[in-house]
């Protein structure tokens, strides 16, 4: 009776984690194709690829794009008991560090180009340029690679060049060979967090004194307002995926089934839902790209009575 139960139970686990793997699988090729239209809206028009503020959002999204096809190819690995070389597997980790703080980074830019723009009027052309764009993006993955560089250099010193030719299911914790290298790897990345969130509060004040100096209204500054609100939500919930090897670690602990269903909260929250903001907070909010991507969606049939749709089309 019981060698019975026990196999109802690992049919009844293997098909719930049969419908998970599915449901992830869904929700990741949405939002891959959500984020591909939008960068190919922004390649449509040279007034997306020439506004600072459009260039950082485009860097987002194909960070977000990155992170999620790497993560989920690590998933269906994992899933499959799929092994691999380890210096393949190192390529995969260096990216999946290196885009998991591309896209906090890139927020906290974001949100000083809003702070500018609102607060600092005057200056905006002079410091948001496509010139400086570009320096900013190159800064964003200069200051992103700097934990990564740091785990992977205590970790080329532990290890021989045989372990790059074995074979293994690829997993990031594989990489963390010792305890204070998690916790050295902990500190950095809330050192990180704790400067952008602090970044992204001040630039909120800011803007809220001058919302309430405009008397409430300018549209744009509380539209500015708005959108530095989700950006320290989004951040938010990247600062909380940090948290989640510890939390999943102490859960495995207690019970497997438990874990399971914890990784998998965790995952669709702080890893897929940040990415989808990012889509709604600058492509669906922003009223030029919502025109244009409509405009592209529907092939062009159907014409925009918006005269700022007509002026980004000339």
């Amino acid at each position: 009776m019981s060698k019975n139960d026990s196999v109802v139970g690992g049919e009844s686990l293997m098909r719930k984690i049969n419908e998970q793997v599915i449901i992830v699988q869904v929700l990741v090729a949405a939002f891959l194709c959500i984020n591909f239209s939008l960068i190919t809206t922004f390649f449509m028009k040279d007034f997306f690829y020439t506004s600072m503020r459009y260039i950082l959002f485009a860097n987002t999204l194909l960070s977000d794009c990155l992170i999620l096809i790497v993560t989920n190819l690590l998933l269906i690995l994992s899933y499959f008991n799929v092994t691999i070389q380890m210096w393949l597997c190192l390529i995969i980790f260096a990216v999946s560090s290196l885009y998991n703080f591309v896209t906090p980074v890139t927020l906290t830019a974001m949100t000083l180009e809003r702070y500018v723009a609102i607060c600092m009027p005057l200056h905006h052309g002079e410091l948001c340029s496509t010139r400086s764009a570009l320096r900013c993006i190159l800064i964003i993955h200069g200051l992103s690679s700097i934990p990564v560089t740091v785990i992977l250099s205590i970790f080329f010193a532990s290890v021989t060049l045989n372990f790059f030719k074995q074979y293994a299911v690829c997993r990031v914790e594989m990489y963390i060979l010792y305890a204070w290298q998690g916790h050295l790897r902990s500190a950095i990345s809330q050192f990180y967090f704790l400067i952008m969130f602090i970044t992204i509060v001040v630039s909120y004040v800011k803007i809220m004194k001058v919302a309430k100096a405009a008397s409430g209204e300018n549209k744009s500054t509380k539209k500015g307002l708005r959108t530095v609100l989700l950006h320290g939500f989004q951040l938010l919930l990247c600062l909380i995926q940090l948290w989640c090897p510890f939390i999943e670690a102490a859960v495995l602990q207690i019970d497997l089934m438990l874990f399971i269903n914890v990784r998998y909260y965790n995952y669709i929250m702080f890893y897929l839902v940040p990415r989808c903001l990012s889509p709604l907070i600058y492509g669906l909010r922003d009223d030029k790209f919502f025109l244009a991507l409509k405009h592209y969606a529907l092939c062009g049939l159907c014409k925009s009575k918006s005269p700022r749709f007509y002026h980004m089309t000339n």
